[in-house]
């Protein structure tokens, strides 16, 4: 299956940020993609809740407010971009929680414009100074695998791909292929952490990872496709609007998982020795 990982910077427009997910998924099917990933934020960036400048005395519109009145038509427009264009999209916005706190989340839709699965973002961002808890809350309905082609597609958002035990779950529950979105910050050695955690996620799991950073001033883009051996097969820099396509196949999972084992050889001790 040919994948594609979109990066671009998403602005405070959120049907302009439509506008160029259309276009780049008809890139990307232009490209012979059966599916694309969006980043993190595609529907719009948080900071999109911020007064434009102290000096014009008016109160910024609450992140719940603009969940609740976009997001319903940003799963309108990937789903009517997917059936129009006939490809599967997965990407991420905000969405009302009902609580004064949105939920970050990641939509997969498929080539029909059928939602396979939502995820509610599990791990905040509460690192490097940054606390995304006050700003979004916390899903609690995960992890998610949806089936995509003949593929198992875990959804990751950002953060989340720090944590080992979240991805070996999505691939206890059968993915081989995990999607990243992400809205990956820059700063010291957090471009490294990046390439070597996707590297290292696709190796412990012998999984393909596709992975879509956006490219706002203070994300890095850098969006990357990690074969199961830990092979990266496509990568960006940080163009602000590009994308890469890869071909994906099963083939190479089930060498690499041939010839390193590793989800049939572990061993789990818990207690005494």
């Amino acid at each position: 299956m040919k994948v594609a990982a979109a990066q671009f910077a998403p602005t405070a427009d959120a049907a302009a940020n439509l506008t160029v997910i259309e276009e780049m998924t008809r890139d990307a099917v232009e490209s012979g993609a059966e599916l694309i990933v969006f980043p993190e934020e595609s529907m719009l960036p948080s900071d999109a809740a911020e007064p434009p400048s102290a000096a014009t005395g008016s109160a910024p519109t609450p992140l719940h407010e603009l969940a609740r009145t976009h997001w319903p038509a940003f799963i309108e427009g990937i789903t009517r971009i997917a059936s129009t264009h006939g490809i599967a999209i997965i990407a991420a916005g905000y969405e009302d929680s009902g609580t004064a706190l949105p939920y970050n989340t990641i939509a997969a839709v498929d080539a029909t414009g059928e939602v396979l699965g939502l995820y509610r973002k599990m791990h905040l961002y509460d690192a490097f100074d940054y606390k995304e808890s006050r700003r979004v809350q916390r899903g609690d309905t995960g992890p998610v695998v949806v089936r995509i082609g003949d593929f198992n597609v875990g959804l990751v958002n950002c953060y989340d791909v720090r944590f080992p035990e979240f991805t070996r779950s999505l691939v206890e529950m059968g993915a081989d292929l995990l999607s990243v979105s992400a809205a990956w910050v820059k700063g010291p050695l957090k471009e490294d952490h990046w390439v070597t955690l996707l590297r290292t996620r696709a190796i412990e799991n012998t999984c393909w990872v596709v992975a879509s950073s956006l490219t706002t001033p203070d994300c890095i883009g850098m969006s990357m496709a990690v074969d199961p051996l830990g092979v990266v097969r496509a990568s960006l820099g940080e163009e602000e609007r590009s994308m890469l396509v890869v071909d994906a196949d099963k083939e190479r999972i089930d060498r690499a998982r041939t010839v390193l084992p590793v989800l049939r050889n572990r061993r789990i001790i818990i207690g005494p020795r």
